[in-house]
């Protein structure tokens, strides 16, 4: 099932957040994006848009874009098994299925901004 609230912002400024959508883009076809949400939740409402339009402006396949509806309980597909407590949370695996970092509801920054200072953090070889 998808979320109304992943369709991309398309007031989003891209040109704004350079850094971040070229960060998403040179992962985008080895990293996939599971997005925990409810279209019913506030927080969601107000981060994922932004974070679908990062997303489409960095080239992220829709098949490495996982959205997962969950209830007012919060219970849904995968809920248990990655431990999900807060809504948004968006889980990053790599190809091995192995999870690279996740953004969770009550970080200081959008999710594309912090999942993608994470991925440099984590993935980017040293100079």
């Amino acid at each position: 099932m998808s979320l109304e609230t992943m369709e991309p912002n398309p007031t989003w400024d891209a040109a704004s957040y350079e850094g971040t959508v070229e960060t998403l883009e040179s992962h985008r076809d080895e990293l996939t994006y599971k997005v925990w949400g409810g279209d019913w939740c506030k927080d969601c409402r107000a981060l994922l848009p932004d974070f679908g339009a990062a997303l489409e402006a960095a080239g992220v396949p829709d098949d490495r874009i996982d959205e997962i509806a969950v209830d007012e309980d919060k219970q849904g597909p995968g809920v248990d098994e990655y431990g999900i407590d807060y809504i948004p949370t968006v889980v990053v695996l790599d190809d091995d299925g192995e999870e690279v970092t996740r953004f969770v509801e009550s970080e200081d920054q959008p999710p594309a901004v912090w999942l993608a200072d994470q991925l440099e953090t984590t993935l980017e070889p040293a100079n």
